[in-house]
């Protein structure tokens, strides 16, 4: 069964196994469906009330948006679990022989330079989670504005797991080139995403008060 079939709770219990897949890549990703469904649902209450028909057509565009990017969380959910298990049969080939043993470490170092792509895909998407929930917390219906720092807070979430996940896969990369443009690209999105992810923050108890 594809993780996004599984229910809340079925999910839930794999989550908490003893197998490596899903982890916290997996998790991180559904971290940001959940950023991304909350704006959409800010999204589209907005759309709904006479009180804010000026930007009806503004929301619901916003909310589409919102829509596929969820989507784009559920299938990197699966794209991370089935990098890992990659990494996994990598380290499962034989090395009884010099040549089994070349082979199998060239394999595992393309599985981890692979397995780098979901997280650092995830963190991408986060960014565009956090501009979302930005647009809502901005102008979206004063009634739902803490769903849409909650939607901020998760897109924040997202970002900063899937990053952890960038980092651990490049411990085991021997490229060091690789490694610094790796590790450049996810500090740039950590910036991002922390200062947009502060600035929304103070945007919706700004609304509170």
């Amino acid at each position: 069964m594809r993780f996004r079939d599984m229910t809340i709770e079925q999910f839930g219990e794999a989550l908490a196994s003893k197998d490596p897949t899903p982890g916290g890549g997996c998790a991180a990703a559904l971290a940001g469906v959940v950023a991304a469904a909350l704006a959409a649902m800010v999204a589209r209450t907005t759309a709904a009330s006479k009180k804010f028909a000026d930007r009806a057509e503004r929301m619901d565009a916003l909310a589409r948006e919102a829509d596929a990017l969820r989507a784009d969380f559920l299938a990197l959910v699966e794209e991370d679990a089935a990098a890992f298990d990659a990494v996994m049969a990598a380290f499962r080939l034989p090395k009884e022989t010099a040549e089994q043993q070349q082979t199998r470490s060239a394999a595992i170092q393309a599985a981890y330079h692979t397995a780098v792509n979901p997280p650092m895909k995830v963190c991408e998407a986060a960014l565009r989670a956090l501009d979302l929930a930005r647009q809502v917390a901005e102008d979206g219906t004063p009634s739902a504005v803490s769903d849409a720092g909650v939607a901020a807070l998760q897109a924040a979430a997202a970002l900063e797991g899937a990053a952890l996940n960038v980092r651990i896969n490049l411990t085991s990369l021997k490229d060091d080139a690789v490694r610094r443009a790796f590790t450049d690209r996810v500090l740039r999105f950590e910036a991002q995403g922390r200062a947009l992810s502060q600035h929304v923050q103070d945007l919706v108890r700004a609304r509170l008060i």
